[in-house]
C-alpha cells in the first residue's frame, strides 16, 4: 500500500512542476511584450521630439531669411518682395528645402533627385548628402495671406517600423518694416 502513495506523489509533483513552468512562461511573455511596447513608445517619443525641433528650425530659417532680406536691402519693401520672390515657388504640392550654406539663403524644390532628406553631418542635420541619412525629410512651403503677411509651414516626416509619421509647424510672418 505504501508504494502506491509514493508513486502518486511523484506524479503529482511532476504535474505541479509543469503547471508552474507554464505560468512562469506566460508571465515572462507578458513582461517581454510590455517591455517591447515601452521601447517602441520611447523610440517614437525621441523621433517626435527631434522632428519637432527640425520643424521649428525650418520656421526659424525662413524667419531669418525674411529678416536678412528686409534689413540688408535698400528699403524694407524691396527686401520683403525679394524674400517673397525666393519662396514664391514653394507652395503646397511644390515644397522646398534649404540648400547649405546658409548665406546666401537658397531654397530648392523637393524633387525626385532632391527629396529634402536630412543628413547628419558633424552632429547637425542638413541637406548635404555626404553625411549619414537621418531618416527625416523636411519640407517648407508658403501661402500668401495678404501683401504684407505670409504663412510658413514646415513639415518633418519619418518612417518608424511599419508606420509613417509627420509633424507640421506653421507661423505667420509679416512685413514689419512698412
Amino acid at each position: 500500500m505504501m508504494k502506491k502513495n509514493i508513486k502518486l506523489n511523484k506524479a503529482f509533483t511532476l504535474v505541479e512542476t509543469l503547471v508552474a513552468i507554464s505560468i512562469f512562461s506566460m508571465s515572462l511573455l507578458g513582461l517581454m511584450s510590455i517591455l517591447a511596447s515601452g521601447i517602441t513608445s520611447t523610440t517614437y517619443a525621441k523621433q517626435k521630439t527631434v522632428a519637432s525641433y527640425l520643424a521649428q528650425e525650418g520656421i526659424e530659417y525662413v524667419r531669418n531669411m525674411r529678416d536678412t532680406s528686409v534689413l540688408y536691402s535698400a528699403t524694407g519693401q524691396i527686401g520683403w518682395d525679394s524674400f517673397k520672390t525666393k519662396l514664391s515657388s514653394c507652395v503646397l504640392g511644390n515644397e522646398c528645402g534649404f540648400v547649405k550654406p546658409v548665406v546666401p539663403f537658397n531654397v530648392s524644390l523637393c524633387t525626385a533627385l532632391n527629396q529634402c532628406k536630412l543628413y547628419v553631418n558633424n552632429g547637425g542635420y542638413d541637406t548635404v548628402s555626404s553625411g549619414t541619412n537621418s531618416g527625416f525629410v523636411r519640407k517648407v512651403w508658403m501661402t500668401t495671406i495678404n501683401a504684407d503677411e505670409v504663412r510658413i509651414f514646415s513639415k518633418v516626416s519619418w518612417t518608424q517600423g511599419s508606420g509613417n509619421y509627420d509633424t507640421t509647424f506653421s507661423e505667420d510672418l509679416f512685413n514689419w518694416v512698412l
